[in-house]
């Protein structure tokens, strides 16, 4: 398990969240405002909530545009991520990535076998960077993004977790850009 350690400054991160979705709205989004309420109760910033169509051009537009924005440090998406025929989040996501972070996706299937077993493999999770963001995409359901943020990404996204985090690598994203 991961550890904090006190000497390194907690440094809080700017957090998109995007809802994919056909039918929800800000108001009745659970996942997203799970997420959302997680993010500040970790002390870092929603830069910014939207809902967006399960279409891939109007996620690509939406995470391209926050990509685009200095304000914004991280994505994470919610809904789309099953096998269904309108479940096209990963695809939009993969025509994004420069760099898939396939550990996350992993990790993630890992930990919700314990929780709901064999279900967990019609979950394509995903992440990875794009222009010195990072971009998460999870399922749909509030549980799922529960298990997330707090089994994985409030200890990737806490600058004090050791041995190593998302954002002590975040000044080095672009390097291949200098």
């Amino acid at each position: 398990m991961s550890k904090i350690e006190g000497e390194r400054a907690f440094l809080p991160v700017n957090i998109a969240v995007l809802t994919v979705s056909d039918s929800r709205t800000l108001e009745d989004d659970k996942s997203g405002i799970t997420l959302a309420e997680r993010i500040e109760g970790a002390g870092h910033k929603v830069a910014e909530r939207a809902i967006v169509k399960d279409e891939v051009a109007a996620i690509t537009a939406k995470v391209k545009e926050w990509i685009d924005d200095a304000d914004v440090d991280v994505v994470i998406a919610t809904g789309g991520t099953g096998v269904t025929g309108r479940d096209v989040t990963p695809e939009a996501f993969d025509a994004i990535y420069e760099k898939h972070i396939p550990g996350f996706g992993e990790l993630f299937r890992m930990l919700s076998y314990d929780k709901i077993k064999t279900s967990t493999i019609q979950s394509r999770a995903g992440a990875g960077v794009t222009r010195g963001t990072y971009l998460f995409c999870l399922p749909g359901s509030p549980g799922a993004c529960r298990d997330a943020w707090d089994d994985i990404l409030v200890h990737q996204l806490d600058s004090r977790t050791r041995p190593c985090n998302f954002v002590e690598l975040m000044p080095r994203l672009m390097e291949h850009l200098r």
